[in-house]
């Protein structure tokens, strides 16, 4: 399994947690604070500030407003019986609302949540499952010998978009050949006539087309050829063309567009196929 698969994770909960302690521990500060050593000795006592209130009229929110003017210093002044205005004191901070630190410090969680927040919507989407069909999936194409007469009626080429892929017939003559060059899951639908070959030319990643008249693939990009199941014939390509595995249960297809298998090297030639007319595109050479 990829460490990261495990690894990934487990750095989002870690974040998402220490993103939330740290809000509580602020959130914690604010509303708490740092006293002093003086504030606290005075605080166990009757705050000064309320001497000056009378105690038979003081309030709850008066209280706490007196503690809070005898922490920072101030004065807290009786509200008077005749209704004449008092001296104005400054309001507390924490009740106007937050400071210029206090805002970009919320303002740098924020952003660096949202970072989080997208971090792991990222590892999830990595990690969900895909759904199933299309390409990077197996497709069942159908029975060998309806797969067989689609290719005849299209002039010896058969394509597939819904994988990418071209399909062809390999030629019993050649299977000889083919046992020492490829793979079990390629020989699997070769041996039943046909080759599931994917539609990216190896050189720069051109979807290759089929040419009518020579019978090979040609790929109009760089002028890469391949004979009619994808073996280098010409061009700058550095292999053939790549095929996808293939599996063939009770007379049908399945081609695995998932495992992509990489072409044949340059000089297999196992079906012997010539050019079988003029070129669709001019033979870039080197073989």
């Amino acid at each position: 399994m990829n460490p990261l698969v495990i690894v990934l994770p487990i750095v989002a909960v870690l974040g998402v947690i220490l993103l939330v302690a740290s809000f509580r521990r602020r959130d914690r500060g604010d509303a708490i604070g740092d006293l002093a050593r003086e504030t606290r000795r005075r605080d166990a006592g009757e705050p000064e500030a309320l001497r000056h209130v009378d105690e038979t009229r003081a309030t709850g929110k008066e209280v706490e407003r007196a503690a809070v003017l005898e922490r920072r210093g101030g004065v807290a002044v009786a509200e008077r019986a005749d209704g004449e205005l008092t001296t104005f004191t400054p309001p507390d901070p924490e009740e106007v609302g937050a400071t210029r630190r206090q805002f970009f410090n919320r303002s740098i969680m924020a952003f660096f949540g949202l970072g989080l927040g997208a971090f792991g919507a990222g590892v999830l989407a990595f990690l969900w499952p895909q759904p199933k069909g299309g390409f990077g999936s197996p497709i069942r194409v159908g029975a060998i010998p309806d797969i067989k007469a689609e290719i005849q009626a299209n002039n010896g080429f058969l394509y597939l978009a819904e994988g990418r892929m071209w399909i062809t017939e390999y030629p019993a003559s050649a299977l000889e050949k083919a046992r020492a060059v490829y793979s079990p899951p390629e020989l699997a639908g070769m041996e039943a006539g046909v080759v599931a070959i994917y539609q990216k030319c190896p050189h720069l990643g051109c979807r290759v087309p089929s040419c009518p008249t020579s019978q090979w693939f040609e790929c109009g990009c760089h002028g890469s050829q391949y004979n009619r199941v994808g073996e280098k014939k010409g061009g700058p390509a550095p292999r053939g063309m790549d095929h996808f595995a293939m599996d063939v249960t009770g007379g049908v297809l399945t081609v695995n567009t998932g495992q992509v298998i990489q072409g044949a090297p340059i000089g297999t030639n196992t079906t012997g196929q010539e050019a079988e007319g003029p070129h669709c595109v001019s033979d870039a050479g080197g073989h």
